[in-house]
């Protein structure tokens, strides 16, 4: 055990954890530790101070463990938390905070901007969703538009079971793969069965393929 730190064994405690789930940890003041899942990144740093309204500065000033819903207002995603402080000694010294993505709100359609007006599509049809050129272009199996959405906005209203993020500029419905193929650098190109190929980059390959279970 000689010579290990405190953050090379959060690491590894982390590891215990869903790639879905973020993990951070605070003294009583700011932020010691943050690892964001591939789901949700609220894009703390060690040494930030803890935000009055979060789960983690509620749990620090409450002393008790803390379970609820933050709106995007604060970190400019909505997600769900359980924050749960610890003591030394009887004292407090901090708290342990997991991150989980927002579930998502009910709707069961994608509301694309097109030429001719905003046409509702279901989840279903949707092949996949593409950042480019400061715009989100969302590409279904009958036609393509555009949505105001960024990506990081809409990993939180789409359901997990078919959509996943494979790419820093790509979402996919998994349903509509056709193929996988490997790429170089141990990346990957998705066939999907409308005939476009959309890329899984080496930052997400290992998360997709654990997702996919190949």
């Amino acid at each position: 055990m000689e010579g290990i730190t405190v953050v090379s064994l959060l690491d590894v405690i982390s590891e215990l954890f869903s790639e879905e789930i973020s993990i951070a940890v605070s003294n009583t003041r700011e932020y010691i530790y943050f690892r964001p899942s591939k789901r949700v990144d609220l894009k703390i740093r060690a040494g930030d101070p803890l935000k009055e309204g979060t789960i983690a500065y509620k749990a620090i000033h409450s002393k008790q463990k803390i379970s609820e819903f933050i709106n995007r207002d604060l970190f400019g995603v909505p997600y769900h938390g359980m924050a749960v402080p610890f003591f030394h000694e009887g004292r407090l010294e901090g708290c342990v905070t997991a991150i989980y993505p927002a579930l998502t709100s009910g709707k069961l359609v994608v509301t694309i901007k097109t030429e001719d007006g905003w046409i509702p599509v279901p989840f279903a049809q949707v092949i996949y969703i593409e950042a480019k050129d400061k715009k989100t272009y969302v590409t279904t199996m009958e036609l393509n538009g555009t949505h105001k959405y960024s990506l990081q906005e809409f990993e939180f209203h789409l359901p997990k079971d078919y959509f996943i993020r494979c790419h820093r500029s790509f979402i996919v419905n998994v349903n509509h793969i056709k193929a996988i193929f490997p790429d170089t650098h141990s990346t990957f190109i998705l066939s999907m069965d409308n005939g476009d190929k959309v890329p899984v980059s080496q930052s997400y390959a290992s998360y997709f393929r654990r997702l996919l279970g190949f």
